[in-house]
């Protein structure tokens, strides 16, 4: 997994334990990597714009991360992915994550877009 680099890869997320996912309108996160720095943008469902930035180490990422709400107002945490191959070759991030102020543990799944 280390060969691996998101540089420039987009992911949609497929499922998260935090809310219900829009199968029409899912989150998109774009990720760019460059020497064990992680950053990227997301938007789309609940999130009108999202910014994280972090790092990686093997097939972990670990990010912070802030977005506006469609909703109105704002959500910021931070969360640890690990990268996995799935069947069809296609990336796949599984992360535990957490809101600022709520110690409740969520999960999400992002799958890479062709």
């Amino acid at each position: 997994m280390d060969r691996v680099n998101l540089n420039g890869r987009k992911f949609v997320m497929v499922s998260s334990t935090a809310s219900k996912v829009n199968p029409d309108g899912p989150t998109r996160f774009e990720y760019w990597e460059d020497d064990g720095l992680v950053w990227g943008s997301y938007t789309g469902d609940t999130v009108t714009q999202g910014r994280f930035v972090g790092t990686r180490d093997g097939a972990e990422v670990t990010i912070s991360y802030v977005h506006a709400l469609v909703a109105g107002g704002k959500a910021a945490g931070k969360s640890t992915s690990r990268i996995e191959t799935g069947d069809d070759g296609r990336l796949r991030l599984v992360e535990e994550f957490s809101f600022e102020g709520d110690d409740t543990p969520h999960v999400s799944v992002c799958a890479e877009l062709p």
